[in-house]
């Protein structure tokens, strides 16, 4: 497999999981299986009143961190940040109340905003708004110290919590990873090690799958570990219940890069609406790659 399909199965993967588990989000599992039996097509609707193949802010902030990167690659702070408030601008339907909060709060400093939003909620800031967002930062640098930096300071730009850098660092060198090759079980378990994620490969989270960048993390860690294709990663997601597209967004780019583009139903893929977008940054993150010196 080359490195452009795992570049953009990680891009698509991140809008399929998103677009499938927008229907079910905030649904329960036993909600969904009352109204779908098992959600397996893309059929929009949900509380978003979704078209087919809608995407919500899991892929439009995850679009907004790659072409910020790509148009100032050495320093992207400020191209993401005016395109976070471009895309809010436009009214999206979805947008979480932290990222909100930041974008609200933003008065020429992306720091002080994320750190008085985190001061007005009481310190509670450690939402899963920066994961969702976080995998171009592993798709477009070579260098994995320079990918960890901005990694981290994207997170830092709406999520103060370091619970939220730390999920986000710790998900992209699995990204990383992945995109050289590794096996995904062991890239799972190395890159979890001596973390408390780790429990998440040995069995079903006790917790929710809550829009808490802990639960969230657990709850992909263990979908990724316990399926096998990535139409399994995406579908499990979606019929979990609670933040589905968000958890769907996030397990789906992982799932993207370990199986591949190639591993992604016409059906899914060719339903998502921004996929000319999609297609587009896929040749530039890897023309990028390229004169960075990746072969």
């Amino acid at each position: 497999m080359n490195i452009m399909d795992r570049i953009r199965g990680g891009l698509y993967g991140t809008a399929v999981g998103d677009a499938l588990g927008g229907t079910t989000e905030f649904m329960t599992r036993a909600e969904i299986r009352k109204k779908y039996g098992r959600l397996t097509e893309m059929i929009g609707e949900g509380v978003w009143d979704l078209e087919p193949g809608e995407v919500t802010d899991d892929t439009m902030m995850s679009l907004c961190v790659a072409e910020g990167i790509l148009a100032s690659p050495e320093d992207p702070m400020g191209a993401i940040g005016e395109r976070f408030l471009d895309w809010y601008r436009s009214d999206p339907k979805d947008i979480g109340n932290i990222i909100r909060r930041a974008l609200q709060r933003y008065e020429g400093d992306w720091l002080e905003a994320s750190f008085v939003t985190n001061r007005d909620l009481g310190g509670f800031s450690a939402g899963n708004g920066s994961l969702m967002r976080c995998l171009p930062a592993a798709l477009i640098y070579t260098d994995r110290e320079r990918m960890e930096t901005v990694t981290r300071m994207q997170s830092k730009m709406t999520h103060w919590d370091e619970r939220c850098s730390e999920a986000c660092v710790m998900y992209n060198r699995m990204a990383y990873r992945l995109l050289q090759g590794e096996e995904l079980g062991l890239v799972l378990a190395l890159e979890t090690a001596g973390t408390p994620y780790a429990e998440a490969l040995g069995g079903e989270p006790d917790c929710g799958p809550t829009g808490y960048v802990v639960d969230t993390f657990r709850w992909v860690l263990y979908i990724l570990n316990t399926t096998q294709s990535f139409v399994e990663t995406v579908q499990e997601a979606a019929n979990l219940g609670g933040d589905t597209d968000t958890i769907g967004a996030i397990a789906g780019g992982l799932a993207g890069v370990h199986y591949g583009y190639g591993s992604i139903p016409e059906a899914y893929a060719g339903k998502i609406l921004v996929k000319e977008r999609l297609d587009e940054l896929a040749e530039r993150v890897a023309a990028y790659r390229r004169e960075a010196g990746d072969r």
